[in-house]
């Protein structure tokens, strides 16, 4: 046997369908369309979701909630995942982002109390809870809040 040699399995290929070309075809005339009506002509058919005039389920269901456009989203970062760093080191976005601690600098940072601080730290960010800057400040090192 050689690559050429190679086929489809009987019956695994089939010949196009094709419509519209002749009565012997068993496709001709209507061309499988039926008698008249809206899906026998040129560009018929329904649009999505279409349920032939009656209240379509998109509309029949209630609606809940609204989005905010004033939320605020922040990048969280927790005072134990600050452990890995050196004593008396500056913390920013920046270095956050350096650190793989946040995936990016275009939300503000927020630092959250979660977990225990061992090292000495400055820490440079948009928002931090009360706890976090309790927690950075028993140790000695200092919390800036940086403007939005």
């Amino acid at each position: 046997m050689r690559l050429h040699d190679i086929g489809p399995r009987p019956g695994a290929k089939r010949k196009a369908k094709r419509i519209g070309r002749g009565e012997g075809s068993g496709q001709g005339k209507t061309s499988g369309r039926g008698h008249k009506g809206q899906k026998a002509r040129s560009g018929g058919g329904t649009r999505p979701g279409f349920e032939g005039g009656q209240m379509p389920l998109q509309r029949r269901l209630p609606k809940r909630g609204f989005t905010n456009i004033f939320k605020k989203t922040y990048s969280l970062v927790n005072v134990e995942s600050l452990g890995g760093f050196q004593d008396g080191e500056v913390v920013d976005s920046a270095f956050l982002e350096a650190a793989g601690l946040i995936k990016n600098t275009r939300y503000p940072v927020k630092l959250l109390g979660n977990g225990e601080l061992t090292k000495k730290l400055t820490v440079k960010v948009q928002a931090a809870s009360k706890q976090a800057v309790e927690k950075v400040a028993a140790l000695g090192g200092t919390v800036e809040i940086l403007t939005l």
